[in-house]
């Protein structure tokens, strides 16, 4: 249950992200919107770190924990703002929706990773409910920016490698830690990007004291990568790289019920049936994780 409670979590979070990435992206500009959410990120978590570093104090897998901070903060957060000055929020969040199938094809190809047959159905299943929140409109893509296109899935393939990579290497490796290390990656990331692209001159004139700044940072920043990522780790390592990804299947319902709450936009009967869709798939893609651990439990017990 408590698997679910954090997956359910993440997605609100998740949920408001590709707003204040667009929000961000326009003043700070692609790499240094990748600084500022990392370092953001990194200022919630590291003191947490510090305060529990004596868990700490036996080896650390800096080489797996580099990988993963490249592949899941400073790469793909620089695609994900590159997309998001090509194409609108909802297309972004319906393409990051392809994180899980593209975490279950690299898993099976370059992970070993042998899914059973009902949890290639979850992922599957959880891609048709995003078809019917779009109302099968799927062909509207199609008309969108494909460089737009293009740079989102590449973000969620850097999503899938990442997952599993994780799930691999860092399973004995506390969350915090990996967190803090993903975060100070993605922010040195973002510099060298800043440095490269020679954007630091438009970085310095950022007017961080503009409320809609303001927000967009603490927003997307402490919110939706320093505490975020806590829960996204957690999943990987206590459940599977299938089921935490299967988070981006519940960001676009989210996205809608933020809308409802905070616009005041209305709730269709389409969502609904997505919504029932989308949790039965996400059930079916994480019910091996979540049984694997009572099991666990279960040995420990006895």
């Amino acid at each position: 249950m408590r698997l679910y409670v954090a997956l359910g979590a993440l997605s609100l979070i998740w949920g408001l992200s590709f707003v204040f990435i667009k929000w961000l992206v326009e003043p700070a500009g692609l790499w240094g919107t990748v600084f500022i959410r990392c370092t953001a990120g990194a200022v919630v978590v590291l003191p947490l770190l510090w305060k529990n570093r004596r868990e700490f104090i036996r080896r650390v897998p800096y080489q797996d924990l580099l990988v993963v901070g490249v592949f899941n903060a400073g790469l793909p957060w620089g695609l994900i703002a590159l997309s998001e000055t090509q194409i609108n929020s909802t297309t972004a969040a319906v393409l990051n929706a392809l994180t899980p199938i593209c975490t279950a094809f690299i898993g099976f190809l370059f992970f070993s990773i042998k899914l059973k047959p009902q949890q290639w159905g979850g992922v599957v299943l959880g891609f048709l409910g995003i078809l019917v929140l779009m109302n099968f409109e799927a062909g509207e893509l199609l008309k969108e920016n494909f460089i737009g296109m293009g740079t989102m899935i590449l973000a969620a393939i850097c999503y899938g490698f990442s997952s599993q990579y994780t799930k691999k290497n860092l399973q004995e490796t506390g969350v915090l830690l990996i967190a803090a290390c993903t975060l100070t990656v993605g922010a040195i990331v973002g510099l060298i990007g800043m440095g490269v692209t020679g954007s630091f001159k438009a970085f310095v004139h950022v007017p961080f004291l503009d409320p809609k700044v303001l927000i967009a940072i603490i927003g997307l920043g402490c919110f939706g990568s320093g505490i975020a990522h806590l829960l996204f780790y957690y999943l990987v390592t206590r459940g599977s790289a299938e089921f935490a990804t299967s988070v981006t299947y519940l960001i676009p319902i989210t996205a809608m019920i933020w809308g409802f709450i905070l616009l005041h936009e209305q709730l269709t009967s389409r969502l609904a049936l997505g919504l029932v869709i989308i949790f039965t798939g996400v059930y079916l893609a994480g019910r091996k994780s979540v049984r694997f651990r009572t099991a666990i439990k279960s040995k420990k017990a006895g």
